[in-house]
């Protein structure tokens, strides 16, 4: 006879683009699993998309073999689609969502969290009440998080062009949650704004709701990981590349037009970087790889840019501990904003060297005062940035790092889960307000 299996106490499921998507909150939902295990969840699932799905909608992604293991005890699901091709789409949204009502229906204490809005606080939404309606035992507590690109690449796009509906949708779902959090301050007064333009135009009361409801929680980053590395290892991960600690400017993060990697290209080549022997590294993938590596071409120093396209994880800490100086100058556009800044604090938390980088966005709450920061799409700006790092002394340079490091230390997943948790905990469960 087959043993029973044994029932969850406590369960954790996280709704998210999850890896192998190059972002930072795909990481952050690996960390908020990682760190529940450790505050005694029993079960922990991120329910995500099929790997073919996030391939077909030209997400930038690892290399699939440079994806870490999940730690044991967090099972990673990719629902199927439901129906065939007489459903034009949203077969995937289904899968997504019926799983969940499953999950949701088995009377296990769940508390259950969506990374981005669109569509995940949607499918939890859906699922809840679904769930409810079935009859059978739930016990669901539900967290939404938004993230910058949820307003601008979905709220703001809605009220721009008059599309009433689709907004207001992406926002009940959001306030039928139990918890509303938004990853910094920036996102939280962003949402409201857009809250209140469309209350304006339609008569709607989202805004006063969304400010008094929506609480940040920055992202949880697995501080550990870049505390403890190992310098000789470090210095094999360099070599293996051709690269040596303190002889390289590093870009890590997505290719794209919001990340500003064309003012660094242009800022770098001006600076005295080159002749100084420092390389440009530009890690990460992207729409705009192919744009960048014609531009690093034409810098006349185009010898001494590396493109690394294919860095897996575990390799990360080592090129950034490694780093003269971690230059990231986001620019706001239509399509994003930087609503935090994870890589920078990553970088930070290695040792590497000092930050350069704008205040787009919540990149200020990010990175504090540890920082050089520089005006937007200024690439005489980052020159004069890079040349002064470079001109850094090493007690200077590492004085720099351990300001940044200090900073960035409350931002340790364990802490930031805890203050979640706090939240489910003293949730009334009182249904949601509804515009």
């Amino acid at each position: 006879m087959t043993a029973p299996v044994a029932r969850p106490n406590r369960r954790l499921v996280v709704v998210v683009r999850a890896d192998p998507v190059i972002c930072g909150h795909s990481g952050e939902a690996r960390n908020l699993a990682e760190a529940a295990l450790d505050r005694g969840f029993d079960e922990v699932r991120i329910v995500t998309w099929p790997i073919d799905r996030l391939q077909a909608a030209g997400l930038p992604l690892k290399p699939l073999d440079g994806v870490l293991p999940y730690r044991p005890g967090i099972v990673v699901e990719r629902p199927g689609p439901v129906g065939d091709y007489k459903v034009p789409d949203g077969r995937w949204l289904a899968g997504l969502t019926g799983r969940l009502v499953e999950l949701f229906t088995d009377g296990v204490p769940t508390v259950a969290m969506s990374l981005y809005l669109s569509p995940h606080a949607t499918a939890i939404a859906d699922a809840v009440h679904v769930a409810r309606r079935t009859g059978l035992p739930v016990d669901v507590v539900t967290v939404a998080e938004a993230v910058g690109s949820d307003v601008t690449n979905v709220v703001r796009a809605c009220v721009e062009e008059g599309r009433f509906g689709a907004a207001a949708h992406v926002l009940a779902s959001y306030l039928e949650h139990d918890v509303c959090l938004a990853v910094s301050r920036y996102t939280r007064d962003l949402v409201v704004a857009e809250a209140a333009a469309l209350d304006a135009e339609h008569g709607t009361r989202f805004a006063a709701q969304l400010a008094e409801r929506v609480a940040i929680s920055y992202p949880a980053i697995d501080v550990a990981a870049y505390l403890t590395h190992d310098d000789d290892e470090t210095a094999r991960a360099l070599a293996a590349r051709g690269l040596t600690r303190g002889g390289y400017v590093l870009f890590l993060s997505r290719l794209a037009h919001a990340k500003g990697v064309d003012d660094l290209i242009a800022g770098w080549a001006r600076s005295g970087a080159p002749a100084a022997g420092q390389r440009l590294v530009i890690a990460g993938n992207g729409p705009q790889a192919d744009e960048l590596h014609a531009l690093a071409a034409a810098s006349g120093h185009g010898d001494l840019v590396t493109f690394l396209h294919d860095v897996p994880d575990d390799e990360k800490v080592h090129l950034m501990a490694g780093c003269t100086a971690f230059v990231l100058p986001s620019k706001p556009r239509p399509e994003f904003v930087e609503t935090f800044g994870i890589a920078l604090v990553e970088n930070m938390l290695s040792g590497g060297g000092p930050v350069v980088t704008t205040e787009t966005g919540g990149i200020g709450e990010a990175v504090g005062d540890t920082a050089l920061i520089v005006p937007v799409s200024d690439p005489a700006a980052i020159a004069a940035a890079i040349d002064k790092v470079v001109a850094m002394d090493d007690d200077e340079r590492r004085a720099w790092s351990a300001r940044a490091r200090e900073h960035a230390l409350q931002f340790e997943r364990g802490a930031v889960l805890d203050k979640i948790l706090a939240r489910v905990a003293a949730t009334t469960r009182t249904p949601a307000l509804t515009p």
